[in-house]
């Protein structure tokens, strides 16, 4: 594995996930040159994270092996906010431009999760559900800690577990889906997917004792100074439960600012593809999350197929996609599963912030009929995290849709931005989605 940087890649890969890594790997394995970029100091992306690198997780170690011996040049540490020109992505490390040239590219930029606003849910130590587990992976210490997860989805699962493994007391697990909804995907599994019902039980061995409440979420978040308790509505009546930490996350939502702004179609909310991988714009592809939420198996076909035929292994490609078929049917069964309840679109009080960068209660958006509009009259998605919070949660609320993504994609220094030839002269100070 290398960490120098060439002049111009034959296959650059934008993200360190499972999708990146096994795009990476197969395109590097035909003899490719290839580099992968990931913002994260270490790869392997939320699903690997803290396990890339340990042999516990035999699936990750796998992929990790073959990556080691593949002469991928790794380029952690850096964050991609701009294309000046086809070919060309800037990137960003913490102190230094970095200009990555390459022939073909391969995206595979993973998603986030989905948070809605609710009364308390601003306060300290409410949190994305993965983003308290990626915490403790770092290091947050947990041990004793009572923790209340909620939301929905099988992210709410992993995370419960893997708090549990380093010494949190679950409270309780709040999935807001029905208990008919999880019945019919039980059943799909048993059918369709029986590979899975070893995962299901392991899952529910390791959540043994737990309370385990279905049509159940969170409805407000208390605390002096951080969170004491949480209120949560189940059954139609509703519940406090003291604990130290909330984390709430609901479902995920695709990383697809990137594909916008190099020209990528976006249906639905994801990027489209064809059989091979490739978006409508030659010479790029996309796997993993972008494309679909599936899964880290369906991740690591998508990108198996992304760098296979990105180095012309189009034969070798096709074998793999009676597996993809087989990713994609689970997608839409996990999506059916889990589909937000519109109730939870009452969860947000007049006075509720939505837009946490710049302090933007619920009311006053209310009144704006489109995400441009709020935007121009609240600065409503113009902070640090240009739109990714808030967003997916007014896109829930009210039916909005970001109408563009301009560079950077993501805040950049002034310092980077003045370090852009003059090819990218017209890049703004601020950028991100409108």
């Amino acid at each position: 594995m290398s960490s120098a940087l060439p002049d111009r890649l034959e296959i650059l890969v934008v993200g360190g996930g499972p999708a990146g890594i096994a795009a990476a790997v197969c395109a590097a394995e035909s003899g490719a040159e290839v580099g992968i970029v990931d913002d994260n100091t270490a790869l392997g992306g939320q699903i690997w994270r803290g396990v890339y690198s340990r042999e516990y997780d035999s699936q990750a170690a796998a992929w990790r092996n073959r990556f080691a011996k593949s002469g991928v040049t790794s380029l952690a540490g850096l964050r991609v906010f701009h294309q000046p020109e086809p070919g060309l992505l800037l990137a960003e490390s913490a102190d230094d431009l970095h200009e990555l040239r390459y022939e073909k590219l391969i995206l595979a930029t993973g998603a986030r999760e989905r948070l809605l606003p609710f009364p308390g849910w601003t306060l300290p130590n409410v949190m994305g559900a993965g983003g308290l587990q990626a915490m403790v992976k770092s290091g947050l210490p947990i041990r004793g800690k009572r923790v209340v997860i909620g939301g929905t989805g099988p992210l709410l699962l992993a995370v419960a577990a893997n708090l549990r493994k380093h010494g949190a007391e679950i409270v309780m697990i709040c999935e807001q889906a029905p208990w008919a909804s999880l019945a019919r995907l039980g059943a799909t599994l048993l059918a369709m997917f029986p590979a899975k019902i070893g995962q299901v039980l392991q899952l529910r061995k390791e959540l043994s004792g737990i309370p385990f409440r279905a049509s159940c979420w969170p409805i407000a978040a208390s605390g002096k100074g951080s969170l004491q308790s949480v209120t949560v509505s189940y059954r139609g009546r509703n519940e406090t439960v003291a604990c130290d930490y909330l984390g709430c996350g609901f479902h995920l939502v695709p990383n697809v600012e990137l594909p916008s702004l190099l020209g990528c179609k976006i249906s639905e909310g994801f990027v489209q593809v064809d059989d091979m991988q490739e978006t409508s714009v030659k010479g790029i592809f996309c796997a993993g999350e972008p494309t679909g939420i599936g899964g880290v198996e369906l991740a690591l076909v998508e990108g198996q197929i992304a760098g296979l035929a990105a180095t012309g292994q189009a034969s070798e490609a096709s074998k793999l996609f009676k597996e993809r078929l087989q990713g994609r049917r689970f997608e839409r069964s996990l999506e059916r599963a889990f589909r937000v309840r519109p109730e939870l679109k009452k969860l947000a009080s007049d006075e509720t912030i939505v837009c946490r960068c710049e302090d933007v209660p619920h009311s006053r958006l209310a009144a704006y009929r489109s995400w441009r509009e709020a935007k121009l009259q609240t600065r409503c998605g113009m902070g640090p995290c240009q739109g990714r919070i808030c967003g997916p949660a007014t896109e829930f609320l009210f039916g909005w849709k970001a109408e563009s993504v301009r560079p950077p994609v993501f805040p950049a220094r002034v310092a980077s931005l003045a370090g852009v030839d003059e090819t990218a002269e017209s890049v703004p100070a601020t950028g991100g989605v409108r």
